[in-house]
């Protein structure tokens, strides 16, 4: 008897780029079965996404096409299926949970609506039993208070909660096939692992056949039965994920695994995907020896940063009328940050990091405490101060195209705050400058007159580097900086921080909510939660043995593979 429920056979597609045709798929064939998690895995570019879309008759239209092969679903098959029966088909049959959930839901209907629209849409339900339903469904994917939710906005939630409720719009008419397409890149470990075993059991309660798509080989090996690994638009390893994960045969399945922080041993270098394929993935570690041997002459000097007693509160008011009430992000935080030093700084959502980084900027006011940078308190400078101070100490941002104006070219990008802070004595001397930056961080001087939107994430935060060691600060933060990069580009923007920091004695503070990652650049780790210090120690200690049942649950949640 037959046990599969899609089957793809032969499959290419094309895209129209500058009006030139381009095969981005390659005659790629697999199945799913029924009431079965496939795991998809590879990088931004290796055809994950595209031939998903296929699935659901959402590919681009005018400028991408399938031109060869089928997609059967229960053996019929959708490449000759009419837009009207498409539209049948998704929502009811088959259904997609995005990577982005803010940009999935109608930020003008609330929550509840939304489902409520899929349901009227694809059952006979009336609005009465659609609102039952709905807060059914929210209870099902374990959102805390339904009925609020059920009232929410999407800007009124958290991310983990936008996603269950993108989870809950996706199953509410009992697809046979889920599409999960990086459904957790974005959210913190923990919250990432609450998803993952919500989407298991969900696909065991409902009997689903589940496609799970991620760049992260461990995190789908905790969810898969089988799993295809992606490049380059074809399948280059497909099979049971025990043997895929244990034994993988091709070098790119290889690179992908050990591309990732190990959480045992701290290698000098981390390899890319390159290395790999060109085996000169570099081997050697730093021992336990050289590192206290390091932090000794580290820790000699005195400290470059010191944070004593700081606190930021919000006052926020509900209303003209309404009733002041406050909260407090950062509650009595003191560390000191040495020259040289990496100072990871890792939590949840919400737990402080980023008011903090913020607060350190003088971006935020502290409420009290005091900030001593080179010995001066900060914290009492005047705004022209403040300005002078902003050279000293940059941020490279966690979304690199947000933070880079599309309308500047990528060289006036980067100039303009070397002339707001006088480096460079004119323009063609800036522009020098600029072109020694690039090549420092990878780029080459064609890039100066191109513009952001022409680059991939992993350029783009290069070029975001670029223009923050362009001021040669004395203290970069670094907030979430690596976050949303595939494993491998994540691997060589590390390695690129690193070299920096080796060459040009910067001083780091890595905030992350990945503590696989945050151990592997970090001296000394910071655990914050709900705006205080929970845990200060030695980044290799802290993961060793952690003290506080706070960390163990950060530890717990990462994904560690088979």
């Amino acid at each position: 008897m037959n046990n599969e429920i899609l089957s793809i056979k032969n499959l290419s597609i094309s895209i129209l780029s500058n009006k030139i045709e381009k095969d981005i798929i390659h005659n790629i064939s697999y199945h799913l079965n029924k009431n079965e998690i496939l795991g998809v895995v590879g990088e931004s570019g290796s055809g994950k996404s595209m031939s998903s879309l296929a699935i659901l008759g959402l590919l681009p239209k005018g400028v991408s096409k399938i031109i060869n092969g089928s997609i059967l679903y229960e053996g019929k098959d959708l490449t000759s299926l009419s837009s009207k029966n498409y539209e049948a088909l998704r929502g009811k049959d088959m259904a997609m949970i995005f990577q982005e959930p803010m940009s999935s839901l109608n930020p003008s209907m609330t929550c509840g609506n939304q489902v409520i629209e899929i349901l009227l849409l694809h059952t006979k339900l009336t609005r009465k039993e659609a609102v039952d339903k709905t807060l059914d469904l929210f209870a099902k994917v374990k959102l805390p208070e339904p009925q609020r939710v059920f009232k929410a906005y999407p800007h009124e939630i958290s991310g983990g909660q936008k996603q269950r409720v993108m989870i809950a719009i996706a199953i509410a008419c009992k697809p046979k096939i889920l599409i999960a397409d990086e459904p957790t890149t974005a959210l913190d470990v923990t919250v990432q692992k609450e998803i993952i075993s919500l989407l298991k059991e969900l696909q065991s309660q409902e009997g689903m056949s589940v496609i799970f798509i991620s760049h992260d080989l461990a995190l789908v090996s905790e969810i898969s039965d089988r799993v295809l690994v992606m490049y380059q638009g074809k399948i280059v390893e497909q099979g049971d994920v025990l043997d895929i994960f244990n034994n993988p045969k091709h070098s790119y399945t290889k690179a992908l695994i050990n591309s990732r922080p190990s959480l045992d041993v701290r290698l000098k270098k981390l390899p890319t995907i390159a290395d790999f394929m060109n085996k000169t993935a570099s081997t050697e570690i730093i021992s336990n020896e050289d590192r206290k041997s390091y932090h000794k002459t580290l820790y000699s000097k005195k400290p470059l940063l010191e944070i004593q007693n700081l606190e930021k509160t919000y006052i926020s008011k509900s209303g003209i009328f309404g009733k002041k009430s406050s909260f407090k992000a950062v509650n009595n935080v003191s560390f000191k940050l040495y020259e040289g030093e990496t100072l990871g700084l890792v939590g949840e959502s919400g737990c402080g990091k980023s008011t903090l980084a913020n607060t350190i900027l003088q971006l935020d006011k502290a409420s009290s405490g005091h900030i001593f940078y080179k010995g001066i308190d900060i914290t009492t400078l005047s705004k022209k101060s403040v300005r002078n101070l902003r050279k000293d100490i940059q941020i490279i941002f966690q979304d690199p195209y947000a933070s880079l104006n599309p309308r500047l070219s990528v060289g006036r990008a980067i100039q303009e705050p070397m002339k707001v802070h006088g480096i460079g004595t004119n323009s063609e001397q800036r522009k020098q400058l600029v072109i020694d930056l690039l090549n420092k961080v990878g780029l080459d001087e064609t890039y100066y007159d191109r513009y952001p939107h022409e680059f991939s994430g992993g350029q783009r935060q290069r070029i975001g580097i670029a223009r923050t060691i362009a001021l040669q600060p004395k203290i970069i933060i670094c907030d979430e900086s690596v976050s949303a990069l595939d494993i491998s580009v994540q691997a060589q923007v590390l390695n690129l921080l690193n070299a920096l920091k080796e060459n040009f004695g910067f001083t780091y503070i890595f905030i992350s909510h990945d503590l696989a990652v945050v151990k592997y650049m970090s001296d000394q780790l910071i655990v914050m939660n709900k705006g205080e210090i929970e845990e200060k120690n030695d980044a290799d200690t802290i993961y060793a043995s952690p003290k506080k049942d706070y960390t163990k649950k950060l530890i717990h949640a990462i994904p560690k593979g088979l």
